[in-house]
């Protein structure tokens, strides 16, 4: 580890290696579930369509290089939630581009009221959650909940 002139850690890039990345959605989930129960939320659980619609935004937000909720094709949230396949409501997407962990992302999108009202959504059901990591290290994050 390198220290810093203040003598503290330098900061490192977090490089998600492919044995991670089921681990980092269930560590995620299992967050997401702490954070539930604290507030009196039913917990809610991995959902494959959702999934799969968080997968595609993560990568087509490094795309267009911007973190916003519309596809490059003009699709909207509920349009990829559709095309993926998942019939039930969607209730909110959450986004970040950042070098941080998802624990860090997690717990920024905590610190803000209307992406901690996704999360903490009582009607929520299911999640999806997905990231695309480019070779600089950015990590675009997505989550969708879903009734």
């Amino acid at each position: 580890m390198r220290m810093g002139p203040d003598g503290k850690p330098m900061p490192s890039v977090y490089k998600i290696s492919q044995s991670q990345q089921s681990q980092i959605q269930f560590r995620v989930l299992d967050s997401v579930n702490e954070l539930r129960s604290a507030a009196g939320v039913p917990p809610v659980r991995l959902n494959a369509e959702l999934t799969a619609a968080a997968a595609t935004h993560s990568r087509d937000m490094s795309v267009q290089n911007r973190p916003w909720h519309f596809g490059s094709d003009g699709s909207s949230p509920i349009d990829r939630v559709r095309r993926a396949g998942y019939s039930g409501p969607m209730l909110g997407e959450n986004i970040s581009e950042t070098f941080e962990t998802e624990l860090e992302t997690l717990a920024a999108w905590m610190g803000q009221e209307d992406t901690r009202n996704v999360i903490l959504d009582s009607r929520g059901r299911n999640m999806g959650f997905a990231f695309y990591q480019e070779p600089n290290g950015k990590i675009w994050w997505t989550m969708v909940m879903g009734g």
